[in-house]
């Protein structure tokens, strides 16, 4: 059974270019140091959520690898200095988990 950690961030719609800027080192970070886990990242295009909202989306083999690379994000320092800079965008934010239909 597999596993997807989903963040759903919502940013004030004139803060655009300064949040996918941000956004933008987060991938580096992905890109640049193996251990970050690996996710993807989309913005709205028809959906429920509005245009200013970003999601990343990875998924894990088992809900195990899912809990670490969760922790991994909230004690990475690098991580965090970058995420600092960027919170103050939020206009909402949250986590969803879900795990795969599996019949």
């Amino acid at each position: 059974m597999s596993y997807k950690l989903r963040f759903v961030q919502k940013f004030e719609q004139k803060n655009t270019d300064a949040f996918v800027e941000l956004e933008r080192k987060f991938a580096e970070f992905e890109k640049m140091y193996p251990e970050f886990p690996k996710g993807k990242r989309y913005f709205p295009y028809i959906a429920r959520d509005p245009q200013n909202t970003l999601i990343w989306e990875a998924e894990f083999d088992t809900l195990e690898q899912l809990i670490e690379a969760k922790r991994f994000l909230e004690n990475d320092n690098r991580h965090e200095e970058l995420f600092q800079q960027q919170v103050k965008y939020f206009v909402e934010s949250y986590t969803e988990i879900y795990k795969s239909f599996d019949e």
